[in-house]
Protein backbone atom coordinates (compact mmCIF):
# COMPACT_ATOMS: atom_id res chain seq x y z
CA UNK A 1 0.00 0.00 0.00
CA UNK A 2 1.35 3.19 -1.14
CA UNK A 3 1.68 5.98 1.78
CA UNK A 4 -0.42 8.47 0.84
CA UNK A 5 -3.04 5.85 0.70
CA UNK A 6 -2.06 4.70 4.43
CA UNK A 7 -3.11 8.04 5.71
CA UNK A 8 -5.97 8.08 3.98
CA UNK A 9 -7.47 4.97 5.22
CA UNK A 10 -6.32 6.18 8.97
CA UNK A 11 -7.92 9.15 7.81
CA UNK A 12 -10.78 7.20 7.31
CA UNK A 13 -10.64 5.61 10.62
CA UNK A 14 -9.63 9.12 12.93
CA UNK A 15 -13.13 10.43 11.27
CA UNK A 16 -15.00 7.57 12.60
CA UNK A 17 -13.61 7.42 16.26
CA UNK A 18 -14.28 10.80 16.21
CA UNK A 19 -10.01 11.64 17.21
CA UNK A 20 -10.11 15.12 16.54
CA UNK A 21 -6.37 15.69 16.66
CA UNK A 22 -5.27 12.63 14.79
CA UNK A 23 -7.65 13.87 12.48
CA UNK A 24 -6.03 17.07 12.02
CA UNK A 25 -2.59 15.65 11.86
CA UNK A 26 -3.66 13.31 9.62
CA UNK A 27 -5.05 16.46 7.34
CA UNK A 28 -2.14 18.15 7.56
CA UNK A 29 -0.15 15.25 6.63
CA UNK A 30 -2.17 14.29 3.73
CA UNK A 31 -2.07 18.16 2.41
CA UNK A 32 1.69 18.61 2.74
CA UNK A 33 2.20 15.20 0.92
CA UNK A 34 -0.42 16.87 -2.00
CA UNK A 35 1.44 19.86 -2.36
CA UNK A 36 4.46 17.73 -2.86
CA UNK A 37 3.30 15.51 -5.53
CA UNK A 38 1.91 19.08 -7.32
CA UNK A 39 4.90 20.41 -7.02
CA UNK A 40 6.72 17.30 -8.25
CA UNK A 41 3.86 16.78 -10.97
CA UNK A 42 3.72 12.92 -10.40
CA UNK A 43 3.17 10.89 -7.83
CA UNK A 44 5.59 10.51 -4.55
CA UNK A 45 7.72 7.49 -3.91
CA UNK A 46 7.47 6.32 -0.26
CA UNK A 47 10.73 7.73 0.01
CA UNK A 48 9.45 11.32 -0.45
CA UNK A 49 6.78 10.98 1.15
CA UNK A 50 9.18 10.10 4.32
CA UNK A 51 10.73 13.14 3.74
CA UNK A 52 8.11 15.43 3.90
CA UNK A 53 6.98 13.87 7.16
CA UNK A 54 10.13 14.40 8.26
CA UNK A 55 10.12 17.77 7.64
CA UNK A 56 6.82 18.09 9.66
CA UNK A 57 8.29 16.10 12.39
CA UNK A 58 11.54 18.96 12.51
CA UNK A 59 8.47 21.77 12.63
CA UNK A 60 7.14 20.40 15.65
CA UNK A 61 10.28 19.81 17.42
CA UNK A 62 10.99 23.36 16.39
CA UNK A 63 7.59 24.86 17.66
CA UNK A 64 7.95 22.16 20.88
CA UNK A 65 11.20 24.22 21.91
CA UNK A 66 9.97 27.48 20.98
CA UNK A 67 6.81 27.41 22.96
CA UNK A 68 8.55 25.76 26.17
CA UNK A 69 10.70 28.75 25.99
CA UNK A 70 7.87 31.12 25.72
CA UNK A 71 6.51 29.39 28.51
CA UNK A 72 3.43 28.10 26.43
CA UNK A 73 3.02 24.47 27.83
CA UNK A 74 -0.57 24.50 26.58
CA UNK A 75 1.03 24.96 22.70
CA UNK A 76 4.36 22.63 23.44
CA UNK A 77 1.70 19.44 25.23
CA UNK A 78 -0.22 19.69 21.42
CA UNK A 79 3.24 19.65 19.10
CA UNK A 80 4.21 16.63 21.34
CA UNK A 81 1.13 14.90 20.75
CA UNK A 82 1.51 15.67 17.55
CA UNK A 83 5.19 14.56 16.86
CA UNK A 84 3.57 11.11 18.59
CA UNK A 85 0.79 10.91 16.26
CA UNK A 86 3.57 11.25 13.35
CA UNK A 87 6.26 8.84 14.46
CA UNK A 88 4.32 5.95 13.88
CA UNK A 89 4.91 6.43 10.47
CA UNK A 90 8.18 6.80 10.49
CA UNK A 91 10.63 3.45 9.86
CA UNK A 92 12.55 2.05 12.97
CA UNK A 93 15.08 4.67 13.96
CA UNK A 94 18.78 4.18 13.44
CA UNK A 95 20.87 2.85 16.71
CA UNK A 96 23.76 4.25 18.11
CA UNK A 97 25.79 1.32 16.31
CA UNK A 98 24.07 1.34 13.10
CA UNK A 99 24.94 5.25 13.24
CA UNK A 100 28.46 4.43 14.66
CA UNK A 101 28.89 1.95 11.72
CA UNK A 102 27.46 4.04 9.29
CA UNK A 103 30.13 6.70 9.80
CA UNK A 104 32.98 4.83 10.51
CA UNK A 105 32.57 3.52 6.72
CA UNK A 106 31.53 6.96 5.40
CA UNK A 107 34.91 7.91 6.34
CA UNK A 108 36.85 5.29 4.95
CA UNK A 109 35.04 5.73 1.59
CA UNK A 110 35.68 9.60 1.33
CA UNK A 111 39.36 9.20 3.14
CA UNK A 112 37.87 11.90 5.33
CA UNK A 113 41.03 12.95 7.55
CA UNK A 114 40.04 16.31 8.59
CA UNK A 115 36.58 18.61 9.43
CA UNK A 116 36.65 20.37 6.37
CA UNK A 117 35.35 16.82 4.49
CA UNK A 118 32.40 16.43 7.19
CA UNK A 119 29.87 17.18 4.33
CA UNK A 120 31.04 14.31 2.54
CA UNK A 121 30.93 12.10 5.79
CA UNK A 122 27.27 13.11 6.32
CA UNK A 123 26.41 12.51 2.57
CA UNK A 124 28.03 9.15 2.61
CA UNK A 125 26.67 8.06 6.23
CA UNK A 126 23.44 8.95 5.24
CA UNK A 127 23.73 6.63 1.80
CA UNK A 128 24.67 3.32 4.75
CA UNK A 129 21.28 4.67 6.96
CA UNK A 130 18.67 4.88 4.33
CA UNK A 131 15.34 3.60 4.99
CA UNK A 132 15.87 4.09 9.09
CA UNK A 133 15.31 7.50 10.25
CA UNK A 134 17.90 9.51 11.07
CA UNK A 135 18.23 12.57 13.46
CA UNK A 136 20.77 14.90 10.71
CA UNK A 137 21.53 17.34 13.75
CA UNK A 138 22.87 14.25 15.70
CA UNK A 139 23.94 12.34 12.60
CA UNK A 140 26.06 16.07 11.91
CA UNK A 141 27.63 16.35 15.51
CA UNK A 142 28.72 12.44 15.90
CA UNK A 143 30.43 12.98 12.50
CA UNK A 144 32.07 16.27 13.72
CA UNK A 145 33.58 14.79 17.09
CA UNK A 146 34.47 11.79 15.00
CA UNK A 147 36.31 13.87 12.53
CA UNK A 148 37.78 15.84 15.26
CA UNK A 149 39.57 12.79 16.88
CA UNK A 150 41.21 12.48 13.27
CA UNK A 151 42.31 16.34 12.63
Amino acid sequence: MAFIERIQDDLKEAMKSQDELRLSVLRMVKSALKYKEIEKVRPLEDAESLQVLQTLLKQRRESVEQFTKGGRMDLADKETKEIAILETYMPAGASDADMNTAIEGAIADTGANSSKAMGAVIKAAKVRLEGKTVDGKALSDRVRERLSKLG
